[in-house]
């Protein structure tokens, strides 16, 4: 049977999709729980205008995300941390404090999308990477400060 998916299901497929199930899994399960539709030629109808309009809808999206992402990329952030000797810091600096960094920059990116390849345990300047969007993603500059010198 030939269904169309209304939500993301794990293992069976992503919204939007026309999917082949067993016809059994689609009358007692997906349908009953409103994860799925029939294909009938009034529901693809209604699907293709849909789609439509949500590529409308995320190509403008897409603008506003390369404009954040070049916003970002033209940013420098500096973070001032307690260092010893040889510069290394006392802990290192983690994907939260970059986000909070950037919120006070009035820009809100969830920890979980700051990428970091090693933890930054020294001063210096560091790239960042920073996942905006699944198909955008900016670099962001980042200066890693002694607290005790910047104070003075």
């Amino acid at each position: 049977m030939k269904v169309i998916l209304l939500e993301d299901v794990d293992r069976l497929g992503r919204m939007g999709e026309v999917i082949s199930v067993k016809e059994g899994y689609a009358r007692n399960y997906l349908i009953p729980n409103k994860k799925a539709k029939e294909a009938t030629a009034g529901n693809m109808k209604i699907l293709d205008a849909l789609k439509k309009k949500q590529a409308v809808l995320d190509a403008e999206r897409l603008k506003i995300v390369k404009a954040l992402a070049e916003k970002i990329t033209n940013l420098s952030l500096t973070i001032s941390a307690q260092a010893g000797e040889e510069e290394k810091l006392f802990g290192s600096i983690s994907a939260e404090m970059i986000s909070e960094a950037l919120a006070a920059e009035a820009i809100n990116i969830d920890k979980k999308d700051i990428v970091l390849d090693e933890p930054i345990k020294k001063l210096g300047v560091y790239q960042v990477t920073v996942k905006i969007h699944p198909e955008v993603k900016a670099t962001l500059r980042v200066w890693v400060v002694d607290k005790l010198k910047a104070q003075s």
